[in-house]
């Protein structure tokens, strides 16, 4: 994973004070600032995040934090993969300035009250079945913003749910961030990047790969001409029963730009869905417009 000779290390910041004075700092200096979000265990996906902000900002930032608040009683918070001297190594390598790595007892004291909540988007898919999880991520990011006080911030695709509730975020709470959105990474064999792939067995590993197949299947019906969502969900959900899964949570098509239930596909929509092998949940989508080919 380390390549070269040379380890470029970067700086670390561990507090929302030290944060925002080095920020301040650096726009004094008339210096953009990028940010790219991460609970760690960075893979391609991150790093992809890193680097289209090294390139359109004079500065990056990578916060490396595995947020507590939005993982529910017997989640894999406990076991989720964590590394933070690798993951500097590979955030200086793809081009960020400093890491901000907070502690949990940092981010949220012991008598912390507030919450960030958004009302329309967190209570269908990923939402339905953990309640509790897009309050936390909301409120970590808003966290995160006000500490690094970013001009931008990189979000990857395939928390597409995330996105848009990160977006409406900021739009509703007037937060001067731009978020730019950055296409899924994918293996050579379709399956998205993700840091919970590391749990998957070989046999859970290679029946993954049925949620790219699956949607690939869908995307190529809409190029035929389909147009019903609820057929296109029929044609996910039968390809991903093919192999073996502990439980579909989701295959639904909805609005690609608010997530409202859509009754025939004659706009851009997305077709989005959670999938556990074994113990593993795991998620993807693609975007599909109805005009031309998917992307």
């Amino acid at each position: 994973m380390i390549s070269g000779t040379e380890i470029k290390t970067i700086p670390v910041i561990r507090t929302p004070r030290d944060m925002q004075e080095w920020s301040r700092a650096k726009r004094k200096e008339g210096r953009t600032i990028g940010c790219a979000p991460t609970m760690g265990a960075l893979h391609e996906g991150h790093l992809s995040l890193i680097r289209r902000s090294a390139s359109e900002c004079d500065e990056t930032i990578v916060t490396i934090f595995v947020n507590p608040t939005q993982f529910a009683p017997g989640e894999d918070l406990e076991k989720y993969p964590r590394n933070e001297e690798s993951d500097l190594i590979l955030a200086g390598e793809a081009g960020a300035t400093i890491a901000y790595c907070p502690s949990a007892e940092v981010m949220y004291t012991p008598d912390a009250s507030t919450w960030v909540i958004e009302d329309n988007m967190t209570g269908i898919m990923c939402g339905e079945s953990r309640p509790t999880h897009f309050r936390g991520v909301t409120t970590v990011v808003a966290k995160l913003f006000n500490a690094c006080l970013p001009d931008r911030a990189y979000f990857g695709q395939k928390d597409y749910q995330q996105l848009l509730v990160i977006k409406r975020m900021v739009s509703d709470l007037d937060f001067p961030v731009e978020i730019v959105s950055c296409p899924i990474v994918r293996e050579r064999d379709g399956l998205a990047m993700s840091s919970r792939n590391k749990y998957l067995s070989a046999d859970e590993r290679s029946d993954a790969v049925i949620l790219k197949n699956a949607l690939d299947a869908a995307c190529d019906a809409v190029n035929k001409g389909e147009r019903n969502p609820r057929e296109l969900e029929r044609i996910a959900r039968t390809l991903i029963e093919t192999v073996r899964t502990s439980g579909i949570d989701y295959v639904e098509v909805r609005d690609a730009e608010d997530l409202s239930v859509v009754d025939e596909i004659d706009r851009p929509v997305v077709l989005a869905l959670a999938v556990l092998f074994g113990e593993t949940r795991l998620i993807d989508n693609v975007i599909i417009y109805p005009a031309k080919e998917s992307m």
